[in-house]
């Protein structure tokens, strides 16, 4: 079925007091690394420090130029992700955060990212732990954000048997939402020219950054909507009215739960693309976390 909420989340914090006061407390962390085509993916693995079983694990993956604490926000010490991985594992679920290659700790160069090479690195990672004995590897599920939203979907199309999956204002037209990030006329003159040829654009924060046409190649070819057709199991987009990054917003969730079928959900906050991380922990704490967790409780 498909719908849309928006307000009235006090069941899934419900839902939340009642699996912490369940005896979660703690996380253990470790950095891990995952072998992708003879490089290193790094990540951090977090599990409930007490729980009597390996736990259900979601697999998080950061957005564009991000890394795998993602965003900072404000007046904590936390990162975005680093942030709702603690919950998550309060709450019984361990999580795997990665940073794709070319991106943090990770091997590779960033001006070599390209879709392609960032589905590889989360696929690798759903099959790592489905071989990892600290978690319950029949038990997965992914959370994109962003460019991670992307990436996310296609890696579940490629292994549908993820359990569930939490979309957070994914990029669901690349070439669109790229064009308006990079700029039209670079994006179309990457597009026409070499694949290796290196580009070098100022981003609308201020910040330099350079890609290979390889990646402006993808940028007409990867869809969301498409791969998400693909994938047979229970699946949340949560979008922000006031996202001007991935946009329009709530019509560019939408297009998901039109192309997806089966059990659906998408949810419409009054927020940005970073859910207000820069105003502080709010939108993260009262309705991001609460909301997702609500959905992996009612798809373990």
């Amino acid at each position: 079925m498909k719908k849309i909420a928006s307000k009235a989340f006090s069941s899934a914090a419900a839902l939340i007091m009642v699996a912490a006061s369940a005896g979660y407390a703690l996380a253990k962390e470790q950095v891990v690394t995952i072998p992708v085509d003879g490089q290193s993916v790094v990540g951090t693995l977090e599990t409930p420090d007490n729980a009597s079983a390996p736990a259900p694990v979601v697999l998080m993956l950061h957005g564009f130029t991000g890394t795998r604490d993602e965003l900072a926000v404000k007046d904590t010490d936390d990162g975005v992700f680093t942030r709702t991985a603690r919950e998550l594992s309060k709450n019984g679920y361990a999580s795997l955060r990665i940073d794709f290659r070319g991106s943090g700790e990770s091997d590779g160069n960033w001006e070599d990212t390209t879709f392609s090479g960032q589905i590889k690195d989360a696929v690798a990672a759903i099959d790592w732990l489905k071989q990892n004995t600290q978690v319950d590897g029949s038990r997965i599920s992914v959370l994109g954000w962003s460019q991670g939203g992307l990436v996310a979907s296609h890696a579940v199309a490629e292994r549908p048997e993820v359990n569930a999956t939490i979309l957070w204002a994914p990029v669901t037209n690349p070439m669109f939402t790229f064009s308006n990030l990079l700029g039209a006329e670079t994006v179309m003159k990457a597009i026409a020219g070499d694949p290796q040829t290196p580009h070098t654009i100022k981003l609308p924060w201020g910040v330099e950054t350079t890609l290979k046409g390889a990646f402006y190649q993808e940028l007409p070819v990867k869809s969301a909507a498409a791969a998400v057709s693909a994938y047979p199991g229970p699946l949340m987009v949560i979008v922000g009215t006031r996202d001007t990054t991935v946009a329009p917003q709530p019509a560019a969730g939408q297009i998901l739960m039109d192309y997806h079928s089966g059990k659906e959900e998408l949810v419409v906050f009054d927020t940005d693309h970073v859910w207000d991380a820069f105003s502080g922990p709010a939108t993260l704490d009262n309705k991001m976390i609460p909301t997702t967790l609500k959905w992996l409780n009612e798809n373990r």
